[in-house]
């Protein structure tokens, strides 16, 4: 098998895929607007006239919810961050791939046999923690004993999470007994080793191994791509301890790298650029219920500079943090804050610019009780929350008497100028400087001074850190992701992408993030694209396996879009043509179909054979993992080894088929629904270029745009149709 490979760097302690890792850390805006300073955000886009050919109309689009780019105009091309530089600057893959990677602060390195074991045995973990959110869920829903029936009750009567909640983010029941989870693991195939490690069991001093989780209502904790990673579980017991049990830490969760909620917010933030940090999973899923969706928990006492990174700058430019009120609450926010401090004074370049907040509830309520009890004046207490320099004036100079010693008002100082110089960028207005200095009777002069050297302090500490472990040196894995970014072959669901076919104007974006709107927004629906935690990226990782598996199907998926095409010519050439490396948002799994696809033009290698040979090295671990994911999933229990060739893995997974099921049928219809998301997200960002025209009364334009968008949706609607299940 050839060698696997992994990104490493300043904080690359996971096995996060090559591509995943760098766009992880570079915002495709900010790169874009390098080549292209004319990129102007436009409601939800950014647009300007295409860089790579001339054009007076603006047919160039930016999207950062899917940080993806597109051209409408005579290139008719786009793709993600990967895509552009390679075009932008005539590069292969590789060069995008090295030079990309140099600017996120990552490299590429060889990952040594015992890093690839590591790595299975965390796809192996994972596995294991979705089959046991599984069986807790339906424990609860099965209400099967009057245990679980309390429990079920519990969750709707004393939490009041509604069943669609329930369904959204798998809330279960642990049953009581000491081996009910360690049955249903070790019944498919999971041994002691692996059920300790995943954090789902404990161990006493004899030896005996036993559940961790015993009656309690379980909540499953996701990275911020929608994986589990672990649990929080609640007692119902109210003698029993602690009342809030967290899965330990191991190699696939660490909660300082974590924040609860962001698979689901993130896309909330963007749109408001605020975020609202609150302190526990209760209180993200009551928020949720309500209708706001930029609230995420930091589950712990105090927020971490490895969470922050997560938001800022990437989604938010504003965070609101929103602890409980009570006197642990207010030393968490104190903690919080300093973390927020070292790490934004850190942040010479200015990438962790943010404005601060702190916002406080009345009654000392907690945001779970506040949320339960009035809803709807939650936006009023967000956009009420206070300036960092505010709050932290006043808590750090409540106790201090008015015949305070010097020592004491200098000691106070020492604590808030660091905090806001780091936070606000009017620390020198004479507002915040005759504020401090009047509590602290301090002249505005020496407060300045004090500032000064506390920074140049700060600056030469951070210079005398050490420098990063290198590959032969790396520290301890952190716990957050360690493992391939691929997910379990998940699909989209029919209503992933709302879909009207009499109604052009489907897919309008509405013009947000104009000056004025309120961070947080009123009460709605759960957005479209948060409703199934299937994403693209999972949809198109299990398409790809399976044509690897299978590259039948590839014949199979074209021949079913020629007949949608009904010989139309315009289809043909366009959204209903041959399956292309277009269809794929990623850019590496584009590498590898265009690979396979040359593979099928030759007949010396099995095609598989040929893409493993081709393959840049930085993306064999993908390759890899890809097909070890396929085990996985069909197998259940990987065992840590990769059990067989294609052919025999293909025959494995339609023999486990339910029975009646065409495979290759299936599988032609998840490629379809992949051709299908492409061509609405096409025909989302063609309408807002539809709606620019009208709105500059580019009546050309208006009409070129519409004829595409009018092709896009004969696409749509040809495919919806072949993907939807028949009525008999």
């Amino acid at each position: 098998m050839p060698p696997y490979n992994e990104m490493t760097g300043v904080e690359a302690t996971s096995f996060m895929s090559v591509t995943e890792q760098i766009k992880a850390r570079l915002d495709i805006v900010q790169y874009v607007s390098q080549y292209v300073p004319q990129l102007k955000k436009a409601g939800r886009y950014y647009k300007a006239c295409c860089p790579f050919h001339s054009e007076k109309t603006p047919s160039f689009v930016v999207n950062p919810d899917t940080q993806s780019w597109r051209c409408f105009g005579a290139c008719a091309e786009g793709g993600d961050i990967f895509s552009f530089a390679m075009k932008q600057n005539n590069w292969s893959f590789t060069e995008a791939l090295h030079e990309l990677g140099r600017q996120a602060g990552v490299q590429v390195t060889k990952q040594t046999p015992e890093q690839q074991q590591q790595a299975e045995q965390v796809e192996r973990l994972r596995a294991m923690l979705q089959t046991a959110a599984d069986f807790y869920h339906q424990h609860l829903l099965s209400r099967e004993d009057e245990a679980a029936e309390s429990a079920y009750a519990y969750t709707r009567e004393k939490r009041g999470f509604t069943d669609e909640t329930i369904e959204r983010y798998q809330i279960g029941y642990a049953p009581a007994g000491w081996q009910n989870m360690m049955n249903a693991l070790t019944q498919l195939g999971y041994d002691n080793e692996d059920i300790l490690a995943a954090g789902l069991a404990s161990q006493n001093d004899r030896g005996r191994v036993y559940d961790r989780f015993r009656n309690r209502l379980m909540i499953p904790i996701r990275d911020d791509r929608g994986r589990i990673v672990g649990f929080g579980a609640r007692a119902l017991d109210p003698d029993d301890n602690p009342k809030y049990l967290n899965s330990p830490q191991s190699e696939v969760f660490d909660k300082s790298h974590l924040l609860f909620g962001l698979d689901v917010a993130k896309d909330a933030i963007r749109q408001s650029e605020t975020a609202v940090i609150v302190e526990g999973y209760m209180d993200v899923i009551q928020a949720h219920q309500a209708g706001y969706y930029n609230v995420v928990a930091q589950m712990g006492t105090a927020m971490t500079e490895s969470q922050l990174k997560l938001i800022v700058p990437r989604y938010a430019s504003q965070i609101v943090m929103a602890l409980d009120a009570d006197a642990a609450g207010q030393n968490a926010t104190r903690r919080s804050l300093e973390v927020a401090r070292q790490a934004l004074q850190a942040d010479y370049t200015g990438k962790l610019s943010v404005d601060i907040r702190v916002m406080q509830i009345t009654n000392g309520k907690d945001p779970d009780d506040f949320l339960r009890e009035t809803p709807e004046q939650w936006p009023q207490i967000v956009d009420a929350a206070r300036p960092v320099a505010d709050f932290v004036i006043d808590l750090e100079t409540a106790e201090l008497g008015q015949d305070a010693s010097l020592q004491a008002r200098q000691r106070v100082a020492e604590r808030v100028l660091p905090i806001l110089s780091a936070s606000e960028n009017n620390l020198y207005t004479q507002e915040n400087l005759q504020k401090l200095a009047l509590r602290l009777h301090i002249s505005e002069q020496d407060l300045m001074d004090w500032a000064a050297e506390l920074r140049k302090a700060a600056k030469q500490r951070e210079q005398r850190k050490p420098a990063p472990s290198t590959p032969d040196q790396q520290p301890p894995m952190a716990q957050d992701d360690a493992a391939s970014s691929y997910e379990p072959p998940l699909f989209f669901e029919d209503n992933d992408a709302p879909y009207d076919p009499d109604d052009d104007r489907a897919f309008l974006p509405g013009v947000d993030g104009e000056p004025g709107t309120p961070a947080v927004a009123k009460p709605s629906p759960m957005p479209a694209r948060l409703t199934s935690r299937h994403t693209s990226r999972a949809a198109e990782a299990h398409c790809l396996r399976m044509l690897l598996l299978n590259p039948d199907l590839l014949f199979q998926a074209n021949r079913r879009l020629r007949e949608l095409a009904h010989e139309r010519s315009e289809l043909i050439d366009g959204p209903l043509g041959d399956i292309s490396s277009d269809d794929f948002s990623q850019s590496d799994y584009r590498v590898i179909l265009n690979l396979l696809l040359s593979a099928l033009m030759q007949d010396e290698m099995e095609p598989i054979d040929y893409v493993r040979q081709h393959l840049d090295d930085a993306l064999l671990p993908e390759l890899t993992q890809m097909l070890l994911t396929e085990v996985d999933t069909l197998q259940h229990q990987i065992g840590g080894r990769f059990a067989g060739e294609h052919v025999q893995i293909w025959g494995s997974f339609k023999r486990q088929s339910l029975p009646g099921i065409n495979v290759d049928e299936d599988v032609v219809k998840r490629i379809l629904q992949v051709r299908r998301h492409r061509v609405q997200r096409e025909r989302e960002e063609i309408l807002f270029l539809v709606t620019e025209a009208e709105r500059n009364r580019d009546k050309q334009a208006a009409r070129e745009h519409g004829a595409q968008c009018m092709l896009l949706n004969m696409a749509s609607h040809r495919l919806t149709e072949a993907i939807t299940p028949k009525q008999h």
